[in-house]
This record gives C-alpha cells, structure tokens and sequence, in this order.
C-alpha cells in the first residue's frame, strides 16, 4: 500500500508528535538514555515555544502513560473553575455564554503541575535536562511555521488595540512571524530559567527540585504574575472588557491527579481513554455502538455507519458528559444501552440530536441544544453580549458550503475564538514505557501574553454551559468538560499502541476511524500499519453543539476529504447526508506509536497533513 512516509520500526525508541522539533528532542532525551517520560515531559515544552498558537504553559493537558510492566494510568492536567467563576457571576454581566477568549474563559492552568508530576514520579532526569531544549528555541529563536502568523494576521487589530503586551512578542516591528522567520519569546526563556534557579535553591535532590518548580508554579513569582493579570478587565469576544475570576488561592490549591482510566474491550483489543469529564469516552461508546456489527472497511455503508454511531455518542456527550456526570459509564457502554441505539441507525442520515435514556432517566441538554433537537435549524438566537456576526452567521471560519482549506489544523476568528486546534505527542520507549498525552490551551489567541511570563492563560472554561443542573454546567472547583482526548490500545493486557490527534470536538471522529484502520487491516512488515492507518481518508460531522464559542452546529453535516472518491461521496449524498467535499489532506493530524510486546519491536507514524508532524526513533 503506498503511504506517504513509512511506518518507521526500531528497538530503541520512538517518537511522533505534532511539530518535527518536538518530536526530535523527545528522541534527543532517549539517546541521551531518558525514558518516555523524560522525553514526554522535554518535548512539551518545546511544543509551547515552536506551537505557540496551539498551546502553552498556561493551559492543559490529559495523558495516559504506562510504566513498563504495569496497566495504563490517567494523569489529569485539566485545571477546575476558580473559586469565583459561579453562574450566577457570569450572568450578572449580561452573558449566557462563557466568553472563548479573555480571562473569564480561563480555568486554572493545569499542564505545567501535570508535567512536572509525571517528571517527578515516572521520570530519571532533572528539570534543567528537560527545560534546556524549551529555553534554547525560546531564547535562540525556531523558525516559525506557516499558521503563526496566518493566526497573528487573523487577530492583528486585537494585538494592536487591547492586547499589547501579544503585539510586543508577535508583532514586532509591526510585522506577524513570516513563514521559517526565527521566532523568538526571550521573556519565556527567562521563566524557565528563574524556575530552574529557584528550583535548584531548594535543594540539591531531583524529586526536591521538581516539587520546588510546582510551588514555584502555584505560589511563587509565576503565580502573582498570573493572578494579577488575570484580574485586568480584558477585551473578549463578547466585545467587552472583563475581569477574570482566577486567582492566587486558586493556582496555589490545584495539583494534578492520576486517575483510572475508562476502558472497553473490542475484538481483542483493549482501548483506554480519559473518563466522563473529557469527551473521551465517545470513543468507547462508538466501539460499543459496533460490536457485532460486520464491518466492511472504507466503503461507503462503513463510513455511514460510523458517521451515525458517532451522532448517537456525541448527542450522549451533549446530555451527560461532565465533571459532575451521574451515569455510570458501564451503564453508557452496556449490551442492553447500545442495543437500544444501535437499532436508531438507519440507511439514512439522521438529522436529529437524540441524546439516550440509560436506566430510563431523562436526557438533560443545554438551551441551545435543545433547540436544535426541536426545530432542526442552526439559526439560533445570539448569545447575549456576543455581537456580531450571530450564531447564525457563523460558519467554522470558512463560508457555508465551502470547504476550509485545511480542517485539520486551527480556525481563527478575528475575534481570537478558536476550532481546531492543540497538539498532541506519543513516546514509548525500550523498556516499554509508553505515554499519550495531548497539551493544549493557553495558545497566543487565547489571552494577551503575562508581562515578563512569555506566555498567555487559557480559556477552557468556555466549554460549560451557564446553565444550572446540566453535567457540564459551570461551577466552582469543577473541571470544564474537554475535547483533549490521548488514547491507548493494549492486547491481552498488554500496552501496545498510543495515539490521538488535534482537532478540537473532531479528535474522537478522526481516532476512531485511525483505530479501525489500524485493527481492520493488514499488517506491514509484520507490525501495525500506523502510517496507512494515518495516512487513509478521514471525515467529520458537526450535529452537535461545538465545544467552542459561540457553540455553533450543523445537523447533517459531514465533512470529506476529496479522496475518499467520488462514488462514497454521492452515495453519502444519496443517503441523505450534507456533504462538504474538502481538500484531499485536510482531515486528520493522528500521531501514534506502538510497540511488540513479543519482540520489542517499536514503531510510530506521523500526519502528513499540514507538513507539520513528523515520526523519529531508531
């Protein structure tokens, strides 16, 4: 089968991620004899400083990581609500939607305590041996990739007017970061630095100096910069200044946390995903959704089928899916439930929003959402405070019936809103140490920049309703439900592959569609075909509400790339669907990694679309 790339196999290590530098210095700490971890936690950083537009310190992150030997664990980076950020506040300043940019959009950022947790109880290297790579590209400068600046472009007149202190790092001169132009975030270099020296002060062991960094983090000079800045009322896209709810006491309460993961077994496999408070778990229902079901790969009954499987589990997300979910998952991924939903899929395309009765209890949906379910029509009212353009007007960045031209990667409104975005990584090692994670969040659209930090915070808060009794409703001390979704496959027990993409509420369309590729097909050279897997057709629908502001959706809608060929699409058609054909690379940005639990045989692939990711190992 022709690919792209190979699917690139060794013994040593492997590594794929979302920029090539990252992915370069994640191997980089494997020769220098780092575990995954290690590498991991380097490669992140590093995906702050060259995918500023996608991600930062100031915003989240979920992993999966599995030690060598034992069953996959979740470590949460998935900052809460502050203390102050109630509904009632909200509402009392005329919003029925959480801002997607400025400071009422921020939850308390989780990803650097995360990273350092995982540095800390999973890693061997110190924190300057980590932090070296990020301070070189932040301090030397990397050459900035196209979307930079198409995203600095895209938010100019909101640099150069409200949030200066961006303008100062990404406008310099007056000009966006031209294409390979040598970007460089000095005062993020010296963050790093600071916290290193810090860290160093407290003492000479390395558990000592990393715990040293997360109180540097949570109570030191990083978190009065944050706290103070996010108390500045702040222009956002409800097109009023506010002040954020975020502060000292709420960085200084947080730590990540290791949890279980949610799991379900398919045709011998085992796929592990984050629980109830992400999106996650849509992935298992989908799989649920199929079991029994004869699968005929990539033909256009199979695209059908997934694409009416993943309405039915995204409707589920819609209804009872949160921090404070009260459905027990095993009830969403029992025979009986996916009997009962397997039989609503029919030979034409659904344009209903039809959320599942588990145990017999009433679905609970947002305002919006229940007015799609309703009426069947996309033109709902404005969000108050919103402004132009309405709801109704808003099209995910791109005119209605046009494709984008690249769906896999960030859409910006002039606005700083936000679809499509994040980054993701996935190492495993010799030992068989293997980790997921995707970093997201407090990227350079989100917030101005912190004075004298380098860095913005993140908006993940706009993803709660402000809407009591709802299981993603916004509330003090919970977590906003994420779209940030890492995956893990095993068989038999055993840990084999780790994987997942960007793409916002898309991340679970294009995963699953990767998963079945790679378990439905043949093998190459006697492993998985990552790279084939990554590299075949891709497709999204939005008939649901957008995690992202201003929560736009588009019942029967499916977005195809143009290859997956002109019969599939009209049959599509013929059934009913409102298909966009968009370009030929345009849907997908997988990363995967694998390993041979017989032979130690490692393995990764890397998405060719947007000439950004890349696979490295040996």
């Amino acid at each position: 089968m022709f690919t792209t790339r190979p699917t690139l196999q060794g013994i040593h290590g492997m590594v794929s991620s979302t920029h090539w530098l990252a992915s370069s210095t994640a191997m980089a700490v494997l020769e220098d004899d780092g575990n995954a971890f290690d590498a991991a936690v380097a490669a992140a950083f590093v995906l702050h400083v060259v995918e500023p537009h996608l991600n930062g310190p100031g915003g989240e992150v979920p992993m999966i990581l599995a030690p060598a030997g034992h069953r996959p664990q979740v470590l949460c980076g998935q900052g809460p609500a502050p203390a102050g950020a109630s509904i009632e506040h909200y509402t009392s300043l005329g919003l029925d939607l959480v801002p997607g940019t400025g400071p009422l959009a921020a939850a308390v950022p989780g990803a650097f305590d995360a990273w350092m947790l995982l540095l800390r109880d999973h890693g061997t290297k110190r924190l300057s041996d980590v932090l070296k790579y990020a301070i070189g590209y932040a301090e030397h400068g990397h050459p900035a990739v196209e979307r930079i600046g198409a995203a600095v472009e895209t938010v100019r007149e909101l640099f150069e007017t409200e949030w200066t202190t961006s303008a100062e790092l990404y406008l310099r001169d007056g000009k966006s970061p031209a294409p390979g132009a040598l970007l460089q975030n000095p005062a993020l270099a010296g963050t790093w630095r600071r916290v290193i020296a810090e860290a160093e002060a407290a003492g000479s062991g390395r558990e000592t100096q990393i715990d040293a960094a997360r109180r540097v983090w949570r109570e030191g000079f990083i978190a009065e910069a944050v706290a103070e800045f996010a108390a500045r009322p702040t222009m956002d896209t409800s097109g009023e200044r506010h002040a954020g709810t975020l502060t000292g006491a709420d960085l200084a309460a947080f730590s990540a946390t290791y949890e279980e993961p949610a799991t379900y077994d398919w045709n011998g496999w085992t796929v592990a995903k984050p629980g109830l408070w992400s999106q996650g778990p849509v992935f298992l229902q989908q799989l649920a959704l199929l079991r029994g079901t004869e699968l005929d790969y990539g033909t256009p009954d199979y695209v059908h089928t997934l694409i009416e499987g993943m309405k039915l589990t995204m409707a589920d997300r819609e209804a009872w899916y949160g921090d404070s979910a009260d459905v027990a998952l095993e009830t969403l991924l029992s025979a009986e439930y996916n009997d009962t939903r397997r039989a609503l899929i029919g030979e034409r395309a659904s344009f209903e929003l039809r959320p599942g009765s588990p145990g017999g209890r009433v679905p609970r949906l947002s305002k919006r959402a229940r007015h799609v379910a309703d009426n069947g029509a996309v033109d709902l009212p404005p969000a108050a405070g919103a402004g132009e353009p309405t709801v109704a007007k808003v099209h995910w960045g791109h005119p209605a019936g046009e494709p984008a031209a690249d769906a896999g990667e960030l859409t910006v409104e002039k606005d700083g809103s936000t679809r499509g975005d994040t980054c993701h990584l996935d190492v495993v090692d010799r030992w068989g140490n293997m980790i997921a994670a995707t970093p997201s969040g407090g990227w350079l659209q989100s917030n101005p920049t912190v004075p004298g930090l380098g860095f913005p915070l993140g908006t993940r808060l706009q993803m709660a309703w402000l809407e009591p009794g709802l299981p993603n409703s916004l509330a003090p001390g919970r977590r906003p439900r994420t779209t940030l979704t890492p995956s893990m496959a095993l068989r038999e027990g055993e840990p084999v592959m780790a994987f997942g993409t960007p793409g916002g509420d898309q991340q679970d369309q294009w995963s699953v569609h990767f998963f079945l590729a790679v378990a439905l097909r043949e093998k190459v050279r006697g492993g998985l075909d990552l790279q084939g897997a990554i590299d075949a057709p891709n497709w999204h629908n939005d008939s649901f509400p957008s995690s992202f502001y201003p929560r736009v959706m588009k019942p029967g809608s499916v977005t195809v790339e143009s290859r997956i060929g002109d019969f599939a699409i009209a049959e599509l058609r013929r059934r009913g669907h409102e298909v966009t054909v968009g370009e030929p690379w345009s849907e997908g940005r997988l990363c995967a990694v694998a390993r041979d639990p017989e032979t130690g045989i490692l393995s990764a692939g890397a998405n060719p679309r947007g000439m950004q990711g890349y696979a490295v190992g040996r």
